[in-house]
């Protein structure tokens, strides 16, 4: 069979394929950013306390999660997830309590990777995070190879557009060869010094060249640069999501892809638009911590102050992300309550500093927390 694609060479088929180069020059400032970044965001996390820790972690673990599903086009219910995480890492969560086995044994090959970070990577390990995120057999409708390399000698591609009309992205090694491209790429993470933000970009680009199993390739690959990504963090803890990032800019990630796996082994753009991504997702997370520091002093500050528990509840939506402008019948809308007391518990945060009017006045009359 004839794995050659016309359009051009795919890396695999180099005879200098492993053999991975950069342009160290390139990379050196986003590197050094990303270390910055790292740190502040570690600096950051000491200065919340245990609750806010746990659910900060909880939340960059759902998110990481959920968004590599919907890469994949798998859509999972966020309660699910989040109830199976707490659970998992011993976090009091106020959410419903949702079981569901599927999202329980994508927990499980989060958590592996990411609490056991430091840990040899074998062909049993990779097997098990499979089987986890495959507990049927299938992959929708069709039976599939389970903790097992694939096999057979049907081309593995990767494939967009309607039937008949379909566009080939790409085409991985035939199964002959994976046992054998899989014990180089294991060899490798085993044994590279690298910093972990290069293995952790280089891996995923690897694993899914390889392509090894029959479905579940993108995941796993976002889970092996999460496992190096995780060595830098103390705990192996996760406060940011790589994947929700991602998904955000799914586009460009599929053609960086597309791009890298063909032509020469200089992989220089990818680490580029991997470190890219990563610094945004460091940087979206800062954004939360210092929100979340932000309200503990507002709280704190405030604490002696008596309000009621509609005030309260408006409040705290206003830190969480409230969408749009807070007016007083959005007020009344949310705690079903009349405009007249909406306007009461208004004027009432307003006279103790709580709230300010945005000063915008007229029908735009809406209110701000102090600190905006």
């Amino acid at each position: 069979m004839n794995y050659n694609h016309k359009h051009s060479t795919y890396i695999w088929e180099r005879s200098d394929w492993h053999d991975f180069q950069w342009d160290s020059n390139k990379l050196m400032e986003p590197l050094a950013r990303l270390s910055q970044l790292h740190g502040l965001l570690i600096g950051r996390m000491t200065m919340l306390g245990f609750n806010d820790k746990s659910r900060s972690m909880l939340s960059s673990m759902t998110n990481e999660l959920i968004s590599s599903s919907e890469i994949e086009g798998i859509l999972l219910n966020p309660q699910s997830v989040r109830s199976s995480i707490a659970r998992r890492l011993g976090i009091e969560d106020d959410g419903m309590l949702v079981e569901d086995h599927y999202v329980e044994g994508l927990v499980d090959v989060m958590i592996d990777a990411v609490q056991n970070c430091h840990e040899q990577l074998t062909d049993e390990r990779l097997f098990g995070w499979h089987a986890a995120l495959f507990p049927t057999g299938r992959s929708g409708m069709h039976k599939i190879t389970v903790a097992n390399w694939r096999k057979g000698d049907e081309p593995m591609q990767v494939v967009s557009g309607a039937l008949g009309h379909e566009k080939i992205h790409y085409i991985a090694p035939p199964s002959s060869n994976v046992p054998y491209e899989m014990a180089q790429l294991i060899e490798f993470c085993n044994k590279s010094n690298l910093s972990p933000f290069i293995l952790a970009g280089i891996a995923h680009l690897w694993f899914v060249t390889i392509h090894p199993f029959d479905d579940g390739n993108g995941r796993l690959s976002r889970t092996l640069s999460d496992m190096f990504l995780a060595r830098l963090e103390p705990n192996s803890s996760r406060y940011y999501s790589m994947s929700a990032e991602i998904n955000r800019n799914k586009n460009s990630y599929y053609n960086i892809l597309e791009l890298s796996q063909k032509g020469n082994m200089d992989i220089t753009q990818w680490l580029l638009w991997f470190f890219d991504c990563l610094e945004k997702a460091i940087k979206r997370s800062l954004a939360l911590i210092d929100n979340t520091l932000a309200k503990s002093v507002y709280w704190d500050k405030f604490r002696d102050v008596e309000i009621n528990e509609r005030q309260r509840k408006i409040i705290n939506r206003l830190w969480d992300g409230f969408e749009g402008k807070l007016t007083s019948s959005k007020w009344a809308k949310i705690c079903s309550c009349s405009q007249d007391t909406a306007i009461r518990d208004i004027k009432d945060l307003l006279s103790k500093g709580m709230l300010l009017d945005s000063g915008e006045g007229g029908r735009s009359t809406n209110y701000i927390l102090p600190h905006e």
